[in-house]
């Protein structure tokens, strides 16, 4: 008969057998607790999680939102101002241009004055004189100068100012720029999602990216930009005015001393005309009495020759009566009578000479001053002429005058060439 085997080992007892039974039924139910903890855990932190995630992604989109209000809001401040700079800037550029054509006007009046005082110039004798008129004209002549020096420096003030507000409009627009490319890249940021095709990790993206600002800092460069932008625009306000009333004032010069010189000239043509009308009569009078004095001459030389028989008769009769022989060649009433005669004759004869000869002498004085003033005519004459030729070549200044007068001014274009700066940038908001 056979017999079994039996193997050897060590044999657990009942006890052992149950105790670790349940010692495996224990841990298993603390293992099943600790993870139904840990499943109820994982859980509420996915909802935690879930929930902070959907909250941070709405406070960000709001952020955003915020964020692109805050700078469009900027942004149309930036435009306003950039609106205002062009204003201005066309206003000075016109303002500008007006200094500019006062100052073209000044051209002709110098040119005019300068023209009269050479003409002028051709006056000779006594009639070249230093005149009210001439010292008129080079009173114009300083004043018209002075004028154009300080238009010219209205003019490049305004130049100088047209550069700052360029300058200024270049930050606006460099910083609507900006403010635009922002708003791209926001309003990018804010059309994105967690289903967008565009999304990926990126290397290190909580990096602070070199050259950031402060909230503060952004806000204060805008200001900055805008503020400095205004104190340049009230500057070129306070500009234009003082050069419209340099304009003014200068306008007002120029045409008064007009009117001083050509009342001066007016009142020497006067002057002129009257000495010019005197002389004439003058020398129509001398002349009148030149052909009297010339007839008087005449009469003498007649009245003297008239005298010549008479003398001879008395000479003669003295001469026959000394061939009366003795006694008889006495000195009777008749001898008295002839040498009385003869001696009228003679006194008649030498007052008659020494008259002619006044009278010759009064003849070439009067013909000696006929001739001057016949020459100081012809002088007169030429100044006249001048002042008349001078006066027709200053009517010049009113023709000029009467074209420019105000007409209707086209828009002009500021320094960069366009009539409003053109911000390059489109509004995607």
């Amino acid at each position: 008969m056979a017999t079994l085997s039996i193997k050897p080992g060590l044999r657990c007892t009942v006890s052992d057998w149950m105790n670790t039974n349940n010692e495996i039924s224990v841990t298993a139910e603390q293992r099943r607790h600790l993870s139904h903890e840990i499943r109820q855990e994982g859980r509420a932190l996915c909802n935690d999680t879930t929930n902070k995630t959907i909250w941070g992604e709405y406070d960000n989109n709001r952020r955003l939102s915020d964020r692109i209000s805050e700078v469009k809001l900027w942004k149309k401040s930036l435009e306003a101002c950039a609106e205002e700079v062009d204003t201005e800037m066309d206003a000075l550029t016109l303002t500008k241009e007006a200094v500019e054509r006062a100052l073209a006007a000044t051209v002709l009046p110098l040119e005019v004055t300068n023209e009269c005082l050479t003409l002028r110039e051709g006056r000779r004798g006594n009639e070249l004189l230093s005149d009210p008129v001439e010292a008129e004209l080079k009173k114009e002549v300083e004043v018209i100068d002075k004028a154009q020096e300080v238009l010219q420096q209205c003019i490049d003030q305004a130049f100088r100012h047209l550069c700052l507000l360029q300058e200024a409009r270049h930050q606006l627009t460099l910083d609507l720029q900006h403010k635009m490319q922002a708003l791209d890249v926001d309003i990018s940021c804010l059309s994105l999602s967690v289903t967008s095709s565009e999304i990926s990790l990126k290397p290190n993206p909580t990096r602070v990216p070199p050259g950031s600002t402060t909230p503060q800092q952004w806000v204060q460069f805008s200001q900055n930009n805008i503020t400095q932008a205004k104190e340049e625009m009230q500057a070129s306000l306070h500009l234009r005015e003082n050069i419209n009333i340099t304009i003014a004032e200068v306008q007002n010069e120029l045409e008064s001393q007009r009117i001083a010189t050509r009342f001066a000239f007016r009142k020497r043509t006067h002057q002129l005309e009257q000495a010019h009308q005197e002389l004439q009569w003058q020398i129509k009078t001398t002349q009148d009495e030149i052909n009297e004095l010339k007839e008087d001459i005449l009469r003498l030389e007649r009245d003297m020759q008239s005298k010549m028989a008479p003398l001879k008769l008395v000479h003669t009769r003295l001469e026959y009566r000394t061939r009366r022989p003795g006694t008889d060649l006495c000195r009777d009433e008749v001898q008295h009578g002839l040498v009385e005669e003869t001696r009228q004759l003679a006194s008649s004869i030498l007052v008659l000479k020494q008259k002619l000869a006044q009278a010759q002498d009064s003849l070439q004085a009067l013909q000696l001053h006929e001739a001057r003033m016949l020459e100081d005519l012809v002088r007169k004459q030429e100044a006249l002429s001048l002042e008349q030729r001078s006066m027709q070549t200053r009517q010049r200044l009113n023709s000029a005058q009467k074209e420019s007068e105000p007409s209707a001014v086209s828009p002009l274009t500021n320094s960069s060439g366009m009539h409003k700066l053109q911000l390059k940038y489109t509004d995607s908001a």
